[in-house]
């Protein structure tokens, strides 16, 4: 049985002049879950999450949220709903315990609540600090705690580990899992596919304002059904030995590596074995990446 339904879409579309931003576009997501939108720039992802958070009135279909509607704009849902938008804007002059404070006083929240905040993504010691003065890391783990300062039910982040560095993504990963782990929603757009297959437990990915596939990380991978590379060292198998071996598809050499596919991978990794040439050996099997490549495509977009 599935658990209560946090937000329904259906349907919905959006236009701008002749371009089709949102076409069609519908899902679901339950309460507690982590629900990832992914596409690339001009997917339509921002737009359908302004959509459902009540910040667009859509050109038609409908959005459920709790069971009301977030548009016209519903004060009734404002204390259930966080938001963090891809371009956080913060009272200038104050300091990050300032920011929660007034971020907080607009729902009634006490000052106290500020603190647990600031605590939760890391950034106790940086309470005195004005905003301006922050990383770009700090400032994003600032922006989702004044999201969450007033204890919504549901989270909306757009991007939120967008230009951040690896070790400041990786921090705020594991603030988005405590977020989880308290038993909020959380519905978040990101271009970042190694991130979505660890973090999400399901998504939809979108592109041209489209809905293109929807489900667990696991089962959009599996589904996919690619091969199995296993990549060896420079000389480690002449590429005509390589080629005979049981389950080989496919031998690419490029001159630094030798690349075997097989989509049975036990047999041909045990020949690998007895030949005694499993030092050095990688083995990289399908990701949520290549399905997301194999769906909206491999060229450039601006």
């Amino acid at each position: 049985m599935s658990p209560p339904s946090a937000l329904a879409v259906s349907d919905i579309r959006m236009s701008y002049g002749d371009v089709r931003a949102v076409d069609g576009v519908s899902f679901e997501v339950f309460q507690g879950e982590f629900f990832g939108i992914l596409g690339p720039n001009g997917a339509g992802k921002t737009t359908a999450l302004e959509i459902a958070e009540g910040l667009r009135k859509p050109d038609a279909g409908s959005v459920s949220l709790f069971g009301e509607s977030p548009w016209p704009r519903n004060i009734s849902l404002l204390p259930r709903m966080g938001v963090q938008l891809q371009a956080s804007a913060f009272f200038e002059k104050l300091t990050a315990r300032e920011q929660l404070e007034t971020f907080g006083a607009l729902y009634g929240v006490t000052s106290a609540r500020a603190g647990e905040m600031l605590e939760l993504v890391g950034l106790t010691d940086k309470a005195g600090t004005p905003e301006a003065k922050l990383s770009g890391g700090q400032r994003q783990r600032l922006s989702i705690a004044c999201a969450l300062v007033h204890d919504p039910d549901i989270v909306f982040l757009d991007e939120p580990t967008a230009a951040l560095d690896p070790q400041a993504r990786r921090n705020l990963w594991d603030v988005l899992r405590e977020i989880q782990a308290r038993g909020k929603t959380i519905v978040y757009t990101t271009h970042y596919l190694d991130e979505a297959e660890i973090l999400c437990d399901r998504v939809a990915i979108m592109d041209e304002g489209r809905i293109l596939a929807m489900d667990t990380p696991a089962r959009l991978v599996r589904d996919l059904d690619a091969a199995t590379h296993v990549i060896l060292e420079n000389g480690a198998l002449p590429h005509e030995q390589a080629r005979a071996l049981p389950g080989a598809e496919d031998v690419v050499d490029n001159g630094v590596s030798l690349t075997i596919s097989t989509h049975t991978p036990a047999p041909l990794l045990s020949a690998l074995a007895e030949r005694g040439t499993l030092d050095g050996l990688q083995v990289r099997t399908a990701t949520l990446e290549d399905v997301f490549l194999e769906l909206t495509g491999r060229e450039y977009r601006a």
